[in-house]
């Protein structure tokens, strides 16, 4: 009880300070969500779980901070994985949608805070603006995972597919197709860690091509919150500067993937121009299967969502982060040894497209939605 009075406290200043401009959460059906304390007994979300604010103290609750719910995977992989996870679990999950708004998600962490939450999961919108909900919950005894999103607290457990290893999954791909020339690389938000991990990944491929003249970094740019609309502008001015006189891009996600494909084909130059991308949308797989997406990084967001809810189960019964199962070290740029699980991605190209559809990910009809028959094998 003493806790949830310290919540009220925290949240009332959390919310004059961060949300003067009148912002809400929005539940994960975009309806708003209520940024005050109140109690909520009996609400549901759109997974089905019970929102259950009004739960006994011996009761486990997990709340989760999501950046901006719009993100295909969230809905369709990341959020039933965990709540199936928590369930399982005997834990009870709550959640808010930040709509990409850094000062949002600071007002929704203590509001799940003051709802009872007895773990955080964290999709963060901004791995830096985040760090004082993260230090409030967990200086209240509120373990935090940082979901897929590095938040440079060592307290925090970190929870992400190796994204270093994505990049390089990537540049494998592309460098094997395209050794020399021009190279555009569409980076993700700059306020996540993500896009410079990525980043690095490429370097370990193609800096040493890059170093030489061999390649020539023609076009590279952060992309505003992983936006496709900006991102096919981004890539419509690259290849407005360039003179259409572009190689290989490296696009760090798939939802970029798609408005760089849009910008190519606006030219002409879709399918003969390898694309990358990661996350296995099926929109990308599908592009991926006609030919005009080289490479999408398949990380089983299933497999993420169920570390992260097993985890939270695990933090909520006492355990220590060091002591949740899995756990690696990991020293993140910012200098820190955050306690980790890191899962292991795969490079899903036309020659192996069988593995996405043997594991149920997509269905042969969605791949090969106008794919000439027996163009593909996955195909035939």
């Amino acid at each position: 009880m003493n806790r949830r009075l310290l919540a009220l406290l925290a949240v009332l200043v959390m919310l004059l300070a961060a949300c003067g401009d009148g912002g809400t959460a929005t539940t994960a059906d975009d309806t708003p969500a209520t940024t005050g304390v109140t109690d909520t007994t009996g609400a549901t979300d759109t997974t089905g779980a019970t929102d259950t604010t009004g739960a006994t103290d011996d009761e486990l609750i997990v709340g989760v901070s999501w950046n901006n719910y719009n993100e295909e995977r969230w809905a369709k992989s990341d959020e039933p994985a965990i709540v199936a996870a928590l369930e399982a679990g005997g834990a009870s999950y709550i959640n808010a949608d930040a709509g990409s708004s850094a000062e949002q998600q600071l007002a929704d962490v203590e509001n799940l805070i003051a709802q009872g939450a007895d773990v955080l999961i964290i999709l963060a919108q901004d791995g830096e603006a985040i760090l004082p909900a993260v230090a409030s919950a967990l200086e209240q005894g509120i373990p935090v995972i940082a979901y897929d999103r590095l938040i440079e607290d060592p307290g925090a457990l970190y929870i992400t597919f190796d994204n270093v290893g994505v990049g390089r999954l990537q540049a494998e791909v592309i460098y094997g197709l395209v050794p020399e020339g021009n190279y555009a690389i569409i980076k993700g938000n700059s306020a996540d860690a993500n896009a410079d991990f990525l980043r690095a990944g490429y370097e370990e491929v193609i800096g040493e091509a890059a170093a030489s003249g061999a390649i020539n970094i023609a076009c590279e740019t952060y992309t505003d919150n992983w936006d496709p609309v900006v991102a096919q502008t981004n890539m419509e001015q690259c290849l407005t500067q360039e003179n259409n006189a572009i190689d290989a891009v490296l696009s760090e996600n798939d939802g970029m993937a798609g408005g760089v494909v849009a910008a190519l084909e606006a030219q002409g130059l879709a399918g003969t121009v390898p694309v990358s991308g990661q996350d296995g949308d099926l929109a990308a797989l599908n592009r991926v299967a006609l030919g005009t997406q080289s490479v999408s990084v398949w990380k089983d967001a299933r497999e993420l969502g169920r570390a992260a809810g097993e985890a939270a189960v695990a933090l909520a019964q006492g355990a220590a982060i060091g002591d949740v199962a899995g756990v690696v070290q990991f020293d993140s740029p910012g200098g820190n040894s955050m306690t980790s699980i890191l899962l292991t991605p795969i490079a899903i190209t036309q020659d192996n497209l069988d593995v996405v559809v043997d594991a149920e990910w997509i269905t042969v009809e969605e791949l090969c939605q106008g794919v000439e028959a027996g163009s593909v094998e996955a195909c035939a």
